[in-house]
């Protein structure tokens, strides 16, 4: 019998489609990268980086859904 777990298989996807996923550009991409607030990419050989695009696509949604949070808390009024 067989017991290994299937793996799905992990997608990289290139700096361009990084960029286009989450309009960010380079410089914030790294920024965030070193801040840890941004998914790390992995190191494919040479100069070669990637990132994980379920991990990008992940730090998507989180974002969406803090800044849908944000809008639904009430404001204060004075």
């Amino acid at each position: 019998m067989n017991t290994a777990l299937k793996e799905e298989p992990v997608e990289l996807i290139r700096r361009p489609e990084v960029m286009k996923l989450t309009g960010i550009r380079t410089t914030k991409l790294y920024e965030l990268i070193k801040e840890g607030q941004f998914p790390k990419q992995v190191h494919l050989g040479g100069r070669t980086v990637g990132w994980v695009k379920s991990e990008v696509i992940a730090w998507n949604r989180a974002q969406v859904a803090a800044a849908r949070a944000d809008q639904a808390t009430p404001t204060k009024s004075r």
